[in-house]
This record gives C-alpha cells, structure tokens and sequence, in this order.
C-alpha cells in the first residue's frame, strides 16, 4: 500500500473499517496500545528529528511536550473508552414509557478520520488526535506540517513498524500537498493551525459536507489582577512565553497590568527569564524560532512597535550578541505602551515577545476582550474572587487556566478548543471520543402499537371545530 495516493488510500481506509463494523472495544484498545508503543520505542528518534527541524529544541522540553504528554493521553483513553463507549440510556416520554418503550444513543465509530497537523508541537499534535480518533474505533490519515520534516519522516517510518496503512498512514508535502488532503471527503477533519489557513481549510470541506473541528489560535490574554503576587505572575508568564520560544497556541500572547505595578511586573520577567535562562545561545533548554521567515517575521513586528511610539524592553541575562550567529534563537521582549495599531496587538505572535497593557480598573480589561475576537486561552492572576468571577463571567474563551498559565491543556478530561476564530468545536477526553463517533439515536418499541393508539393512522377522527 505504500504507493497508494491520498485518495487511494482514503478508499482502502474505508473498505477496511466498513468490512470491520462493529469496531470492539478490544480492538480499539489495541490499537491505541500499539500507538502508546510507537511514541514511546521512538521518543529518542522523535526528540532528535524535532531539534534537526527547529534548529535547536531541548531534549528535554521535547520528551515532556511532544512525547510524555501524548503518552498520558493515550493512557487515559485506554482507561476509559470503555465506560465511554457503553451505549447511554434516555428517557422516554410519559404515558409511552409505561409500555415498554426504550430508547439509547449508541456511540458509533465515523470512519476515516482526516488529520492536518502544525509544526509547533509535530509530535503531540499529530498523534494526540489519532488517539481521540482510534478510542472512537476509526482509521485515520494525517497530513504532516512542511515545516518540520524530520519529525515527519520519522512519523511515517515509525507508523509502519505498529501499524497497517488502512489503520494509519501518515502523508508529507507543502500548501499543494495540504489543499488535496483537506479536500478529501473524509467522515471527519481535524486542522490545528492558523485561523487564516482554518477558513480555507473549513471551504475546502465544505464541499465535500465532511464535518471539521478547528483548533486555532488567536490572541490569549494574561491578567495580572491587582490582588496577586507580582513575582509569582511574572515566574508563570515568563515560563509560559519561553517554553518552545513562545510557539505555543495558547502561549499568552499579551498582559494586562495594572498601572502602577507594571515597573515591578517588568523587573518580575527579567528576574524570572534570569532564572530560568542564565544564558540563551548555548542554553540548551530554550529553543530556537522555526525558522528565518518566522525569525523576520517576529523582528517586524517589534520594528513596527518602535516606529508607533513603543518602548521595547530586551531580556538578554547576559548581553549575548544575536546578530554575530546563524542561530534563529532570539531573546524575550517586552513591549511597552503596546497600542491597537500596532502588528503585536493585531497579529498572533508566536514567538517570545510580549506586548503589556496597563489597565487602571478591571472593566477596562473585559471591555478590550470583548471588543476583539474570541481567544483561545485566558489567564487570570489574583485572589479577589469578586473580580474572578466577573473576567470568567463576562469575557467568553476557549479555556482559562487561574493563576498559572498553559495547564488546562495538560488537564486530559478537560475539552481542548476555541470558540468563533479561535476555533470549533473540541477534543480531548470524552469530548474527544464525542467529537469522532456519531450518536445514533435508538428507539426500541414496546408491547403497545403506539401508532393505533395515538390515532397516528388514517383515517383520522374527526373533532369538532371547537376542539381544532
């Protein structure tokens, strides 16, 4: 099968799981078994392709990130797809029920899901969703990221150690490669990237009428509430925009200080970057940029910050000269009197800058949240639980994480996506297994010919006027 096209392969995808229906929860498991032990027989392979294609990424972040975190969440579907897909009652209606009327939703497999994964985190975000999709009982077909083609490569060498290529095939290429593949009339298509890319990808589905999950990005905003520890704020920040460099789809892409704190928030992200980073070009804990596009890309934005009247704050722990090495590593930057025409407050950063807001009162910063699109995370910092409730009652996000940052995501009974364009629809535990099965309503009659007695058959009796 291996020289099978996309569509090919689509074909015998479909033929297989049609010929396997009903998929058992045995086989599901196995399946899931054999995905658990190809990330973990190739966690070494995985973490060395993913520093070959950044440039540099830490072993260690990588293992933890794209490795540890897609194990846990291959685990936690072994335990529980089961009870998951167990058919579930419901309710019938009084006076039917009292004749022995039942009715269920089981939960049936869709097919062939469609998988379209970005290269931030190539791993985790490729496999994780073929774990949802597999739990459900379908095959699936991947579309790795262009960006990152060690790791796709070792994907799709790996892929063939565990598993058939009607269970699992994985497929590489550039724009053109990713165009074909979203338009294949898969039962389901799964993208994590851009909301840019994200409406072509919803187009070119909707052709086909395949249902899509969409799991974008967008501008996630950190509030450090005027109740919280300055320090303690800055340390999780700090950590939450260094990791990966930034590259993080809920990475906190700006904060919201209050005024007159923000010069103590500022020396909390220096302290706190010194701590964790002592030095960045040799460290091999931080990570590089992707790529030189990207690194241009991050380097415009803070070129136009400073024609617009910003004050941009570099956080170098020991003054390194960036401009004299190839790397692609860059430092972090704070962005000062950050304002709405500027690129940093418009476009998703992706990378280790981050633009501060002061704020004076808490209305302040709902307003502004809700005057923007729709994030895909939300950070709050403090103990006035008066003003806790009012950001998670009135600003609405894909999800929200107190006092820290990023954990939400690592929670695997949480539903993962955004809302509007941050995304559609979720995945992610039972949501996951919900999200790539469909619920088939089933009503079982009783002893009682229901149609007879509601008078359901012609001919009708006749009632008076009154009565219409």
């Amino acid at each position: 099968m291996t020289g099978l096209t996309m569509q090919e392969t689509l074909a015998a995808q479909r033929g297989a799981f049609m010929a396997e229906l009903p998929v058992s929860v045995a086989v599901r498991k196995d399946r899931l078994r054999r995905l658990q032990r190809m990330v973990e027989d190739n966690a070494d392979r995985f973490a060395a392709a993913l520093s070959q294609d950044f440039g540099h990424r830490s072993r260690e972040q990588s293992l933890m990130t794209d490795v540890s975190s897609t194990v846990t969440q291959i685990k936690h579907n072994l335990a529980h797809v089961a009870r998951w897909a167990r058919p579930e009652k419901r309710p019938v209606p009084f006076p039917i029920a009292l004749f022995g009327c039942k009715a269920r939703i089981e939960y049936q497999p869709k097919g062939v899901i469609g998988v379209i994964a970005p290269w931030n985190f190539p791993v985790q975000l490729c496999v994780g969703p073929v774990s949802g999709a597999f739990a459900a009982g379908n095959r699936a077909m991947v579309k790795t990221s262009e960006l990152t083609p060690a790791v796709a490569a070792a994907l799709e060498a790996a892929s063939a150690d565990y598993f058939d290529r009607t269970e699992l095939a994985f497929f590489s290429g550039g724009p053109d490669i990713g165009q074909q593949f979203a338009a294949l009339p898969f039962d389901h298509l799964i993208f994590t990237g851009g909301t840019a890319i994200g409406r072509h990808i919803l187009h070119a589905a909707a052709d086909n009428l395949t249902p899509v999950t969409l799991e974008l990005g967008g501008k996630s905003p950190a509030i450090v509430g005027t109740s919280t520890d300055i320090a303690k704020a800055a340390q999780s920040i700090a950590m939450g925009k260094m990791l990966n460099a930034g590259q993080i789809c809920i990475a906190p892409d700006y904060a919201f200080v209050p005024a007159a704190q923000e010069n103590a928030f500022v020396a909390g992200m220096r302290d706190a970057v010194t701590t964790m980073y002592p030095n960045l070009l040799a460290n091999d804990d931080y990570t590089s940029v992707i790529n030189e596009r990207h690194h241009v890309r991050l380097s415009g934005y803070l070129d136009d910050a400073r024609a617009k009247g910003a004050e941009v704050v570099t956080i170098n722990p020991v003054n390194e000269d960036f401009t004299s090495t190839n790397s692609n590593k860059m430092p972090l930057h704070l962005v000062l009197n950050a304002t709405d025409d500027m690129a940093v407050m418009n476009e998703e950063i992706f990378g280790p800058i981050l633009p501060i807001r002061r704020y004076s009162a808490i209305g302040e910063v709902i307003d502004h949240i809700n005057a923007h699109d729709r994030p895909l995370a939300l950070y709050y910092f403090g103990k006035d639980e008066t003003e806790k409730r009012q950001v998670l009652d009135r600003t609405i996000s894909g999800g929200v994480t107190l006092n820290d940052v990023l954990f939400h995501i690592g929670v695997d009974d949480l539903p993962f996506g955004g809302t509007g364009p941050s995304g559609m629809g979720s995945y992610h535990g039972i949501e996951g297994f919900r999200t790539f099965s469909h619920a088939k309503s089933v009503f079982q009659q009783g002893w009682v010919d229901l149609a007879k007695l509601g008078g359901m058959r012609p001919p009708y009796k006749r009632r008076p006027d009154a009565l219409r």
